[in-house]
């Protein structure tokens, strides 16, 4: 069973950074892309950035230049650097994994973590 942890939220003041983590575990099957996505309270779920297996990238508008997504394959664990945090930032965060290529629309993921909290506020 494929399992993925987020780890890294926390409070931070805008324009600070965060790192989150994304822990994948159980598959048996070695291509696979990772989808970050993030959700604030009212609001529908959104993609922020993804990572193919071979390190192809892709970002959402509202993080270009500001959220760096990267993968340590040997660890199986896809990271993201997020910059110039903003309050509209806000949201918990969740890491997402399919078995094809790198895409921002969750529908299209199949298996989720639990997500984890970033908040940006003065």
């Amino acid at each position: 069973q494929l399992q993925l942890v987020e780890s890294g939220g926390g409070l931070v003041q805008p324009g600070g950074s965060l790192k989150l983590s994304c822990a994948a575990s159980g598959f048996t099957r070695d291509y696979y892309a990772i989808g970050w996505f993030r959700q604030a309270p009212g609001k529908e779920r959104e993609g922020v950035s993804c990572i193919s297996k071979r390190g192809s990238t892709a970002y959402a508008d509202s993080v270009k230049g500001r959220f760096t997504i990267s993968r340590d394959n040997a660890k199986n664990t896809v990271y993201l650097q997020m910059n110039s945090l903003k309050p509209e930032d806000t949201a918990v965060y969740y890491c997402a994994a399919r078995f094809r290529l790198c895409t921002l629309t969750p529908a299209e993921y199949d298996y989720w973590g639990q997500g984890t909290q970033v908040t940006v506020s003065s």
